[in-house]
C-alpha cells in the first residue's frame, strides 16, 4: 500500500514531499480510473458539456460577507446571499442587512424555496435554450463512463469513509507495512472545556517542549481539532499520553488523547485529501454530482440507517474537527445542491434528529461543527419538510411546521387548547394576599392564551363564528389571576417590598419590563387583564384589584375619604400603600389605554409601532440605533421602524462627529402619553419635562392632557366602562378628598396626578363618544354626569366635579392647576356640546362658537401674560444699565488708571508688529531683525504654584510638559530595517527619513522644582501600589512618564524655556551699526578659509587629546602641530551663562531625547545626545510644515499656541543645549557636518550629499556651530556664518534635486516672463555641469523652464521649514505675506531668509566653491519634493472589506482562516491579530501580531482596522492602546461596531481625514493617554496580544 509510503513518516503529518507524492501515486490513478483517458481531457469533456445547478452552493468562509433582504424578499431570516451574486441581484436596490459569517451555511442564490421575490442573480438565471443541448451531451458522456463513475465513487466513497469512521478498528492497516517498524504517534484532540493557557502548560510538561512550540501544538489542535504531540514507539508515546491525562483531570474531565499507529494515521490523512479531492471532482459535472448522492444514499446489506451517509452522521461526534468539515462541505456541494436528494436526505436527517441532538448534547463541540447545523438548511425549506414523517420529528417546532389544517379547524384547536389552559389555570387558582404567597413572573400558559385572544379579535373569528369559541365558558377571574399577581408582585417590589429576595428578583423584574423581553412578557400579561376585564363587570374586575393589591381595607370604609384622621398610622406602611395606590391607578391607566395592539384595538402593527417611536422621542432626539435598541424586533430581528419612521420624524444629518439625529414632529406631539406602558420611571419624567419645555417655548399651556385614542376592537369594546364604573370614581374621589389638605404623608404627588389623568381619559373618551354618536347612535357613556353626581346619603360627599373646582384654588396644588383647569374647561365643553345636540341636533355651530369663545379668551389670557412679562425685562435691563453707569461714575479714577496701563503695552504692540516695522523682515543674517530689551522679556504663570516667573538665564529654570516618540510618519522607506542602537551614528539623516524623533507638548509651563516634586510625588504614589492592584496604566512612570498636572495629557520629559538671544545695545544703534559692518564681514570665500584654519586647528587640538589619554604622554612627533588663525583660541573654556536649574533642565530634556530617539538607556556623556536634540528639532519643524501643507494653511499665524511654543522651545533649546554637552565632542560633530559640504580629506566616512537630508544638516550646523564661535574672539558674526550656511546647504539641495528629481520633459514648452529667463539660462547651465561629470547617467533635457519648476518645486519645502527654524529661533517676526494663503510666497520666502530669488546665483557667485558639490558618481532615486505621507486607501463600500479579509489566511496556520484579520491603515498589510499562532517574540516578550507590527511599520505607533468588528485599533507600545470609532459608517450617520445592526457602512471621508490627521500630528499616544483615563477598563486589555 502506498499511503503508509508517502504519508506520517516521522513527527510532522504534513511535510512537503506528501503533497507531491499524494497526487502523483494516489490521486492521478484514480482520476484515469475515472475519466478512462488523460485526466486534463477527460475532465475538460465533462465541464464543457456539463449543466450545473441553478444553486449558487457558495460555501461561507469565517467573516465572509453575507446578504439578507429586509424588503420581506426572503421566505425567512436565514436566506442570504453571497457578496457575488448579492451584486448581481435585484435585492441590492432594496434594504438590506449585511453580517459577517460563522461559517458553515452556502449562499441561497437560485433556490425558489428561499425567495418570495429575486431568487436569481444574474449569474445564476436559469437559461432554458441551452439546457436541452447540453442535457443530451451530459447523457451520452455519463452513458460511456457511467460504470466507471459509479465503481471508481462507490470505492472511494467507503473505502475512505471507513478510514475516518472506523479507525479503531483498522489495527489490521500494522499487518500491511511489516516493512517499516511498530511506530506510533501520541495524537491530541480539541475539546471546548480545557483553556489555551492550560494546554500549553500541559504539553510543556508532558512532551517536554518550549512554550513556542507548545502554542503552536495548541493553536493547531484548536484549528484542526487534533495534533501530533509525540512521535516514536508505544511505550513512549503512552507516558505522553498519561502525563497529559493525569494534569488535566483535577477538575474537569481530561483531554482526550491517543496512542495511533503511524498507518492509521497515514490512511486517516490521505482519506480526508481523498474526501477533498471527490469534492472537487463533482464540480466538473452534474452528473458525477448525481451518482455521488444515489451512492451515498443507498441502504446497505445491514438494513435500517447502513447508506454510507446515514453511517456519517451517526458517527459525527466520533470524529475530529477536520474530519466533521470535510464530509460536512461534501454534503453541501452534493447532496443540498439537487432538489431530489436534498429531500431524501432531510427523510434520513429527520428519522435519526434525536439521536443526533443527543449526541450533540453529549458532544463538547460547537454547533456550527456539528451535522446538527445542516437543520437550518433543511428544515426552512417547506416542500422538503413537506417530505417528512412528522413521526420522525420529535421537535415541537417541527411538528408546527408540519401543521397543514385549515383556518376554522386552526380555530377550534385554538379553542380547545383554550379550554385545556382554562383547566390547567383553574388547578391552579390562588387568591388572597400576594405579598404571602407564591408568585413567579414566568407564566408561559397565560400569555400564550392571551396571544391566541387577540389573534381571535384580530382575525374576526370570535364573533364570526361565536359557535366554534364558547368563551363563556372561561372563568375571567382564572384568566386574570397569573397575570394580576405578577404585576401586584412588580409593584410590591417598587414599594419596598421583597427586599429579602435581593437581586435575583429585581434582575427578573427588570428583564419583565425590558424589551428584550416585554412582548411575551409584560405585554402578554396586560393583554390577559384586558381580555379578563372585557368579559366581567367593571366593579367585579376593580374589586379583584383592590383585593390582590391589599387596597380594600383602605377604600372599603365609611369614611375612607378621611385616611387616617383618627390616628396616626406608621409612616412606611402609609408610604408603602401610596406606592401601591400609585401603582394600581397605573395599571388602570394602562388597561383601557392600551389599544395599539392589534385585535386589542381597531390598530394595524404600523400603528403600534409609529406610537412607540413617538414616545421614544418625546424623551429627546435620537438616532438611529438608540431608537431601533428601544423597539422590539420580530422572527425576523426587525423592527418595522422604516416604514413609519418618515411619517413621524424628520431626520438631521451628523457633521464630522456626531451621530445623525431623529427629531419628533410637532404634528405628532399630540400623541405623547405621559403614562406609555412602555415608560420606565426616569423615562417617563424625562418626556413629562421635555414636552412642558416645548410647550412653554411655543407659548402654549405646560399642560399634558391624555392623548385621543383608537376605539377598541368587539372584544374588548366593554373596557372603556371602567372609567365610569362606581368603584373607580369612588376611589378617584377618595384621593381628591384627601388633596384637600396639604400632603401629610397620606396621599402623594403622583397620585392625584394620575387621577387627574384617569378624569381626564374619561372626558376625552366621552368626547369620541359625542363625535361618533351621529354615525351609530351610542352614547351610554356619559362620564361627566357621573363626575358630577354628589355621594348618596347619609354621607353626602361632595362629586367629583365640585372637588375639583375646589381644588383649583388650593395653593398647594399650584403644579397640577393647569390640568384641573383644562378638565373643568373640557367638562364644560361636552356639556355645551350635549345641549346643543339635544336642542338642535343637524347644527352644531352653537358647540362651535363656545369653543371659539374659549379659544379666543385662552389667546387674550396668553397675550396679556406675555405683555406683562416683556414690561418686567425691560424694566429689570432699565435698572442694571443705571447700575453699571453709576459703578464707572464713583469708580472714574480706576478706569482712568486702568486704560493708562493698556496704552503703552498696546502702543509697543503696533510698533513692533510686523506691519509697522520700517525695515524688511529678515530672519538670519547680519541685517536679520533684531528684538529689543522689551520684546524679549518673557513672562510666565506656573500652573502648580501660581508663581509668574520671567525667563531669564540666570532665573529660575521654568519647563515646558513634553512628550518625545519614535517616528515613521513621514519616512518614505518602510523596508530599512532599525538600526542597532549601540553602533548606530545618527548625524546625517538620510532623505527617506525612515526613523525620526518627534516632540510634542501640551504646553503647560511650571517651575523646574515644581516640576521635580510633582514628579517624585506621582513616583512615590506608584512604589506605595501593592503588587497585586497593579496594572497597566496609562502612563510609565519607570520610563519617566507622567500626565500633565493641568489637561492630563501624556509627557515624559520637560523642555526648559531659554530666552532670546540678548543685545549690548538698543534696536536702532544695533541696526545701524549692522549696515555700516556689513562690508567688513567677510564674504563666504573667506569665511571658509577662516573656518578651515579653525577646524585644521581643531582637528590637531583634538589628536593630541587624545593621543596624550591614549598613552599619558603628549608625542608631538606623530601629530602634526596645525596654529590656530588670530583671536581663535583653542585653550579658552567659555562660561556657562544658564544658572544651574536650568542646565539641570538642558540635561534633562537632552537625556530623555536621546533615551527615547535611539531606545537606549539614559547616558548624559554619549556624543550622540546633542545629535539626538539638533535632529528632534529638524524632524518636529518638518512634520509640522507638512501638516500646514495638508491642511491648506499659512506657514505663519496658523499654528497652535501649544505647537508654536513647542517650537520656539525646542529651537532656544538646540541652541543651548552644547553649553552641557563636551565641547570637543560638538566641535567634531561641527566638523564632519561641515565636511560634508566643503570636502576635507581629514575627514573620514563623509556620506555622498544624496544620502543626506538638508533641513536636518542645515539645522545641526547652525546649532552646533556656537561651540566653535565660542573660542573665536577676531570680531567674527554668528550670523554671518548662519547665513553662509544657510547658502551652501541651499545649493547643495538644488543639486539633490537636479540629480534626482528631475521628471519627464513636457512637449508644450511654457511661455515665461523675462523675469525668470535667466533662472531658466542658469539651471540649465547647472544641469549641463552635472551631466558632464555624470556622463549618460542623466538624461537630456533642454527646457530650462521644466527645470526650473522641478527645482521651485523641489525646494519650496525646505525653505518653508528653513523660515519656521530661524523665525523660531532668532525671535524674527515673518511679513504679511506668509500669514496668507497667495502666490507671493516665494518672494516673501527668499526675502525672509535673505536669499536672491533667483536662487542660482548663491551657485555661480561662488563657482570656485560650489562646483565641488557637483561632482558625484551615482544618482540616487530618491525624488524632491516629499509627498506627503498619507494613510491608506480604503474601499468605499465596506462590505469589499470584510471580503477581501474573508480570503486572507494565517501565515502561521497552514492556509487557515484568520480568526481576527486586522488591517494596517499605515502600509496596508494584512495581519492575524489576537491569535496565539502568530505571536512572536519582541524584545524577550511575546506579543501578537499588531503590536510587533506597529515597531517595524510605526516604531511602536500603529492604526489598525479590525474587520470584522468594524474597529480602529490604537496601539502606542507595548501596554498602551484603545480603541477608536470608525470611519465607516451607515445611512443614519452611525458607526456598527461589531456589525450588529447589519446596516450596509461606506466611508466617511471626513471621519477618516481626522483619523489621518491624529497620525499626521504625532497625536495616537495622546489619544491613547485620554481615552485610558476616561474608561479605566481598557487599562486592564493586554494590548501586547493583539
Amino acid at each position: 500500500c502506498y499511503v503508509p509510503k508517502i504519508y506520517c513518516l516521522g513527527p510532522n503529518l504534513n511535510p512537503q514531499n506528501e503533497d507531491l507524492l499524494a497526487p502523483l501515486l494516489l490521486q492521478s490513478p484514480l482520476e484515469w480510473y475515472l475519466c478512462g483517458e488523460e485526466p486534463s481531457v477527460g475532465l475538460a469533456k465533462l465541464e464543457q458539456n456539463n449543466q450545473p445547478s441553478q444553486l449558487c452552493g457558495h460555501v461561507f468562509k469565517v467573516g465572509e460577507p453575507t446578504y439578507s433582504c429586509r424588503y420581506n424578499c426572503a421566505a425567512d431570516p436565514t436566506c442570504v446571499l453571497c457578496m457575488q451574486c448579492f451584486l448581481g441581484s435585484v435585492h441590492k436596490e432594496h434594504r438590506y442587512r449585511m453580517t459577517t459569517s460563522g461559517g458553515g451555511g452556502f449562499c441561497d442564490c437560485g433556490d425558489t424555496e428561499a425567495w418570495k421575490k429575486g431568487p436569481y442573480c444574474q449569474k445564476h438565471e436559469p437559461n432554458i435554450s441551452d439546457s436541452s443541448q447540453k442535457l443530451i451531451g451530459v447523457k451520452s458522456l455519463i452513458s460511456l463512463i457511467g460504470r466507471y463513475v459509479f465503481g471508481g465513487v462507490c470505492f472511494m466513497i467507503a473505502f475512505y469513509y471507513c478510514m475516518l469512521v472506523y479507525w479503531e478498528k483498522c489495527n489490521l492497516l500494522i499487518l500491511f507495512s511489516r516493512e517499516r517498524g511498530d511506530t506510533y504517534y501520541c495524537m491530541l484532540f480539541n475539546d471546548e472545556v480545557h483553556t489555551y493557557e492550560q494546554v500549553i502548560y500541559t504539553l510543556q510538561k508532558a512532551v517536554n517542549c518550549t512554550q513556542k512550540e507548545a502554542v503552536s501544538f495548541a493553536t493547531t489542535v484548536d484549528r484542526d481539532g487534533r495534533k501530533s504531540v509525540r512521535f516514536g514507539d508505544f511505550q513512549f508515546c503512552e507516558q505522553a499520553k498519561s502525563v497529559i491525562v493525569r494534569n488535566t483531570s483535577r477538575q474537569t474531565k481530561p483531554l482526550r488523547v491517543q496512542v495511533m499507529h503511524s498507518s492509521v494515521v497515514a490512511h486517516q490523512c490521505f482519506a480526508l485529501k481523498a474526501l477533498t479531492w471527490l469534492g472537487q471532482i463533482i464540480r466538473y459535472s452534474d452528473a458525477l454530482r448525481r451518482i455521488l448522492c444515489q451512492v451515498g444514499l443507498q441502504r446497505g446489506p445491514e438494513g435500517e440507517n447502513s447508506s454510507l451517509v446515514d453511517t456519517l452522521m451517526l458517527c459525527d461526534s466520533k470524529m475530529w474537527k477536520g474530519a466533521r468539515n470535510v464530509y460536512h462541505q461534501l454534503f453541501m456541494s452534493s447532496l443540498l445542491m439537487d432538489t431530489k436528494y436534498k429531500k431524501l436526505f432531510a427523510i434520513q436527517f429527520a428519522k435519526n434528529y434525536r439521536r443526533l441532538q443527543t449526541d450533540f448534547m453529549e458532544d463538547d463541540h460547537e454547533r456550527v461543527v456539528s451535522v446538527t447545523s445542516l437543520s437550518v438548511q433543511l428544515f426552512t425549506a417547506p416542500t422538503v419538510v413537506s417530505t417528512a414523517n412528522p413521526t420522525h420529528l420529535s421537535s415541537l417546532f417541527c411538528l408546527f411546521l408540519l401543521s397543514s389544517a385549515s383556518f376554522t379547524t386552526a380555530c377550534r384547536t385554538m379553542s380547545a387548547f383554550g379550554l385545556m389552559l382554562h383547566t390547567m389555570l383553574s388547578s391552579s387558582f390562588l387568591s388572597g394576599c400576594v405579598s404571602q404567597e407564591k408568585v413567579s413572573i414566568h407564566l408561559p400558559v397565560s400569555r400564550l392564551l392571551a396571544g391566541l385572544h387577540a389573534l381571535l379579535s384580530k382575525t374576526e373569528v370570535a364573533y364570526r363564528f361565536p359557535e366554534q369559541l364558547p368563551l363563556s365558558e372561561l372563568s375571567p377571574p382564572m384568566l386574570i389571576e397569573h397575570p394580576l399577581r405578577c404585576l401586584v408582585l412588580c409593584a410590591q417590589v417598587h414599594a419596598g417590598m421583597w427586599r429579602r429576595n435581593g437581586f435575583s428578583l429585581v434582575n427578573q423584574i427588570y428583564y419583565y419590563h425590558n424589551v428584550k423581553c416585554r412582548v411575551e412578557m409584560f405585554d402578554k400579561d396586560l393583554s390577559m387583564l384586558q381580555a379578563g376585564a372585557s368579559m366581567m363587570d367593571p366593579n367585579h374586575f376593580l374589586m379583584i384589584m383592590l383585593s390582590r393589591f391589599e387596597l380594600y381595607h383602605i377604600f372599603s370604609s365609611a369614611d375612607c375619604r378621611k385616611r387616617y384622621s383618627r390616628e396616626n398610622a406608621n409612616k412606611d406602611v402609609v408610604q408603602q400603600n401610596n406606592t401601591l395606590i400609585e401603582e394600581m391607578l397605573h395599571l388602570v391607566i394602562m388597561i383601557v389605554g392600551e389599544r395599539y395592539t392589534a385585535g386589542v384595538g381597531q390598530v394595524e402593527c404600523s400603528d403600534e409601532i409609529r406610537r412607540e417611536i413617538v414616545h421614544q422621542l418625546c424623551i429627546r432626539p435620537m438616532a438611529h440605533s438608540e431608537l431601533v435598541k428601544a423597539l422590539p424586533e420580530n422572527e425576523n430581528k426587525e423592527t418595522g421602524m422604516e416604514r413609519v419612521i418618515d411619517s413621524v420624524a424628520s431626520f438631521k444629518k451628523p457633521g464630522v462627529t456626531g451621530r445623525g439625529l431623529y427629531k419628533l414632529r410637532p404634528e405628532c406631539a399630540k400623541m405623547f402619553n405621559l403614562y406609555f406602558h412602555h415608560y420606565s420611571r426616569a423615562d417617563q419624567s424625562k418626556a413629562e419635562e421635555a414636552q412642558r419645555k416645548i410647550k412653554r417655548q411655543n407659548g402654549e399651556d405646560s399642560v399634558l392632557p391624555p392623548p385621543v385614542l383608537p376605539r377598541f376592537g368587539p372584544l374588548f369594546a366593554s373596557l372603556v366602562n371602567i372609567l365610569q364604573c362606581d368603584v373607580l370614581l369612588g376611589i378617584l374621589g377618595a384621593v381628591l378628598q384627601w388633596a384637600m389638605e396639604p400632603s401629610g404623608g397620606h396621599w402623594s404627588e403622583s397620585m392625584l396626578q394620575r387621577v387627574l389623568h384617569l378624569i381626564g381619559m374619561g372626558l376625552v373618551e366621552e368626547q369620541q363618544h359625542l363625535i361618533g354618536s351621529a354615525e351609530d347612535s351610542d352614547t351610554n357613556f356619559n362620564f361627566t354626569l357621573k363626575i358630577s353626581r354628589p355621594g348618596e346619603a347619609p354621607a353626602n360627599t361632595p362629586s367629583i366635579l365640585a372637588l375639583l373646582e375646589t381644588l383649583q384654588n388650593a395653593p398647594h396644588l399650584e403644579v397640577h392647576k393647569d390640568m384641573i383647569r383644562w378638565i373643568l374647561k373640557t367638562v364644560a365643553n361636552i356639556k355645551t356640546t350635549r345641549e346643543c345636540t339635544a336642542c338642535a341636533p343637524p347644527s352644531d355651530s352653537s358647540g362651535h362658537s363656545q369653543e371659539e369663545t374659549v379659544r379666543d379668551k385662552d389667546k387674550a389670557e396668553r397675550k396679556r401674560k406675555a405683555e406683562m412679562a416683556r414690561l418686567r425685562r425691560e424694566k429689570i435691563m432699565a435698572q442694571m444699565s443705571e447700575m453699571q453707569r453709576h459703578f464707572i461714575n464713583e469708580n472714574k479714577e480706576l478706569f482712568q488708571q486702568s486704560l493708562e496701563e493698556l496704552d503703552p503695552s498696546t502702543s509697543s504692540t503696533l510698533e513692533h508688529s510686523p506691519s509697522s516695522c520700517d525695515s524688511t523682515l529678515v530672519c538670519v543674517g547680519p541685517r536679520r531683525w533684531r528684538a529689543g530689551g522689551g520684546e524679549r522679556r518673557q513672562v510666565v504663570t506656573c500652573i502648580l504654584c501660581q508663581e509668574e516667573q520671567e525667563i531669564r538665564t540666570d532665573g529660575k529654570a521654568m519647563v515646558l510638559a513634553a512628550f518625545v516618540q519614535r517616528s515613521t510618519v513621514m519616512s518614505k522607506n518602510r523596508k530599512r530595517p532599525p538600526h542597532n542602537p549601540d553602533k548606530y551614528d545618527p548625524l546625517f539623516m538620510h532623505p527617506d527619513l525612515s526613523f525620526g524623533t518627534h516632540t510634542g507638548s501640551c504646553g503647560h509651563i511650571m517651575h523646574s522644582h515644581c516640576w521635580q516634586r510633582y514628579f517624585e510625588a506621582v513616583q512615590a504614589k506608584e512604589q506605595r501600589r501593592q503588587q497585586r492592584l497593579r496594572v497597566h496604566t496609562s502612563y510609565d512612570v519607570e520610563n519617566g512618564e507622567f500626565l500633565c498636572p493641568l489637561c492630563e495629557c501624556l509627557s515624559n520629559t520637560v523642555i526648559p524655556l531659554l530666552p532670546l538671544t540678548k543685545t549690548s545695545c538698543s534696536r536702532k544703534l544695533l541696526l545701524f551699526v549692522c549696515v555700516c559692518c556689513s562690508s567688513e564681514q567677510p564674504d563666504l570665500s573667506q569665511w571658509l578659509n577662516i573656518t578651515s584654519l579653525q577646524m585644521k586647528a581643531m582637528l590637531s587640538a583634538h589628536r593630541k587629546a587624545k593621543a596624550a589619554d591614549a598613552d599619558g604622554v603628549v608625542d608631538m612627533d606623530g601629530v602634526n602641530d596645525c596654529p590656530p588663525p588670530d583671536g581663535f583660541k583653542l585653550d579658552y573654556i567659555p562660561k556657562n551663562p544658564y544658572s544651574s536649574t536650568i542646565k539641570e533642565m538642558l540635561t534633562t530634556f537632552g537625556t530623555a531625547s536621546y533615551k527615547v530617539g535611539l531606545k537606549v538607556h539614559p547616558n548624559e556623556q554619549d556624543p550622540r545626545v546633542p545629535i539626538m536634540c539638533w535632529g528632534s528639532c529638524a524632524y518636529t519643524i518638518q512634520s509640522i510644515e507638512r501638516l500646514l501643507v495638508d491642511e491648506e494653511k499659512p506657514l505663519f499665524g496658523s499654528l497652535p499656541c501649544r505647537q508654536d511654543d513647542c517650537l520656539s522651545s525646542l529651537t532656544r533649546f538646540g541652541s543651548a543645549c552644547w553649553t552641557v554637552s563636551s565641547h570637543a565632542t560638538v566641535q567634531n560633530h561641527f566638523i564632519r557636518l561641515l565636511a560634508a559640504l566643503v570636502p576635507d580629506p581629514r575627514v573620514e566616512n563623509t556620506p555622498c550629499i544624496l544620502d543626506i537630508d538638508m533641513f536636518h544638516l542645515l539645522v545641526s550646523l547652525v546649532l552646533s556651530h556656537p561651540a566653535v564661535f565660542s573660542l573665536d574672539s577676531s570680531g567674527l558674526s554668528a550670523d554671518t556664518a548662519q547665513l553662509h550656511f544657510l547658502h551652501l546647504v541651499t545649493v547643495a539641495h538644488i543639486v539633490q534635486i537636479l540629480l534626482t528629481s528631475v521628471a519627464e520633459e513636457v512637449r508644450m514648452e511654457q511661455e515665461s516672463g523675462g523675469a525668470e529667463r535667466e533662472e531658466e539660462e542658469k539651471v540649465c547651465m547647472l544641469y549641463n555641469t552635472l551631466r558632464m561629470h555624470l556622463g549618460s547617467g542623466l538624461r537630456e533635457v533642454n527646457s530650462g523652464w521644466h527645470l526650473w519648476c522641478c527645482v521651485k518645486a523641489g525646494i519650496l519645502p525646505y525653505l518653508r521649514t528653513a523660515a519656521m527654524f530661524f523665525h523660531y529661533l532668532n525671535g524674527a517676526p515673518a511679513p504679511p505675506e506668509l500669514h496668507t494663503l497667495g502666490v507671493g510666497e516665494w518672494e516673501a520666502l527668499c526675502g525672509y531668509l535673505c536669499l536672491p530669488s533667483n536662487l542660482l546665483q548663491l551657485f555661480y557667485n561662488n563657482w570656485e566653491l560650489m562646483e565641488p558639490l557637483a561632482h558625484h558618481s551615482s544618482i540616487s532615486y530618491f525624488r524632491f519634493p516629499r509627498e506627503s505621507n498619507h494613510l491608506i486607501e480604503l474601499p468605499g463600500d465596506y462590505s469589499a472589506l470584510i471580503n477581501q479579509a474573508s480570503s486572507f489566511t494565517c501565515p502561521k496556520s497552514g492556509g487557515d482562516k484568520s480568526r481576527a484579520p486586522t488591517l494596517c491603515l499605515v502600509c496596508g498589510a494584512m495581519l492575524c491579530s489576537q491569535s496565539y499562532c502568530c505571536q512572536t517574540e519582541l524584545e524577550g516578550e511575546d506579543v501578537g501580531a499588531c503590536t510587533a507590527h506597529t515597531f517595524a511599520c510605526g516604531a511602536g505607533v500603529g492604526i489598525f482596522l479590525r474587520v470584522r468588528e468594524s474597529q480602529v485599533l490604537f496601539l502606542a507600545g507595548k501596554t498602551k492602546g484603545c480603541f477608536y470609532a470608525p470611519p465607516y459608517l451607515d445611512d443614519y450617520g452611525e458607526t456598527d461596531q461589531g456589525l450588529r445592526r447589519g446596516n450596509p457602512l461606506h466611508l466617511c471621508q471626513e471621519r477618516y481625514r481626522k483619523i489621518q490627521k491624529l497620525w499626521r500630528q504625532h497625536s495616537i499616544t495622546e489619544e491613547i493617554g485620554h481615552a485610558q483615563e476616561a474608561n479605566q477598563t481598557l487599562v486592564g486589555i493586554d494590548w501586547q496580544h493583539l
